[in-house]
């Protein structure tokens, strides 16, 4: 019987799943994995920071924030020239998707039309577009859209209860309220978090049940492990069983049967058992590629070689209904 999509779970009924012995928990998420996705595909992804450091923001795992010494400094957004030379090498390595983040709060609408010249430059490339640039406003949702750009990736990071714990400068209801923006906009969402930050297997349990109990589950889910950045003040956090950080895998395939789950920051202090206990447990995507924003990331020839070993393919783009033309750029321009 293939998974049921629901928007009602409760936190009784994710606790259980965390709670299954770990073979069985493995067994259940491999099987909903197997009804949705190709099970030996993996989507690949690149990840360039377009704009880097001076955040204002006080995420406490985060080494772009202006606040914390973590030998992160401020630098301008990059040239378009210079983010498409990127994407084409990411291309050339074999990823799919490219992403780009700037460490902005909430960027200013000249920030927006910026972003979305590079973003219409990427997409001419042939590739799937991704960025994340902090809170949006529906009409830089709207302008972003018109410019091409497929997902938007904004994580609640943790649970509702816990966010307090780790981010003072705004609310979790921000954001809801620019998913709900992107959705609006017809954008892709692209929503996880970060595990590791000293929640209890409960507050994990709550991340991901409100993950997948907004109104539509996010196409890309990544489940971050926590990198414990000298300067941060989770910097001597203690360190997630690697078990632990598998069944959270496992826990959001089986809770969001069709998205897919993305193995995202942390992969580097990751041996490849551990990664390819991640693949069985119905993690479909990574991010390829040297850099993570501004922490390490497995080197590509090491991906190319656990995939060769595991027998796993990186999943091809598919086919988009549209393209950019002229007319959409000069919409942005004007926006």
């Amino acid at each position: 019987m293939t998974a049921a999509l629901r928007h009602d779970w409760t936190l009784a009924e994710v606790e259980h799943l965390f709670s299954l012995p770990f073979n069985d928990l493995l067994f259940q998420a491999q099987t909903v994995h197997r009804q949705y996705h190709d099970p030996n595909a993996v989507q690949v992804s690149t990840l360039l920071s377009i704009k880097t450091g001076g955040c204002p923001e006080d995420c406490a795992y985060c080494p772009q924030a202006a606040r914390y010494a973590t030998g992160v400094k401020a630098e301008k957004l990059m040239s378009v020239e210079a983010v498409v030379a990127r994407a084409q090498a990411a291309k050339d390595a074999g990823a799919s998707r490219f992403c780009m983040g700037a460490a902005w709060r909430s960027p200013k609408d000249r920030d927006v039309v910026k972003v979305a010249e590079i973003v219409s430059a990427v997409k001419a490339l042939g590739m799937q577009t991704c960025a994340t640039l902090g809170m949006l406003t529906r009409p830089q949702a709207d302008t972003l859209k018109s410019a091409g750009l497929d997902f938007y990736n904004h994580n609640i990071d943790t649970a509702p209860e816990f966010y307090g714990e780790i981010i003072h400068t705004r609310e979790i209801q921000d954001r809801f309220d620019t998913l709900d923006h992107v959705r609006s906009a017809g954008l892709k969402t692209c929503c996880g978090g970060i595990v590791g930050m000293g929640e209890s297997r409960s507050q994990r349990s709550a991340l991901l049940m409100t993950l997948a109990n907004l109104p539509e589950h996010p196409e890309s889910v990544p489940i971050n492990r926590l990198v414990r950045i000298p300067g941060t003040p989770l910097e001597n956090a203690e360190e997630l069983d690697p078990f632990d950080f598998v069944r959270s895998i496992a826990v959001a395939r089986i809770l969001m049967p069709t998205s897919v789950v993305r193995l995202s920051a942390g992969r580097e202090t990751m041996d490849d058992a551990l990664q390819a206990l991640c693949f069985a447990a119905g993690a479909g995507s990574i991010f390829y590629g040297e850099k993570l924003l501004v922490t390490g990331n497995p080197e590509a020839e090491r991906d190319r070689r656990l995939f060769a070993r595991l027998g796993l393919k990186p999943m091809e783009v598919e086919a988009e209904p549209e393209t950019v033309h002229a007319d959409i750029l000069e919409h942005v321009h004007a926006a």
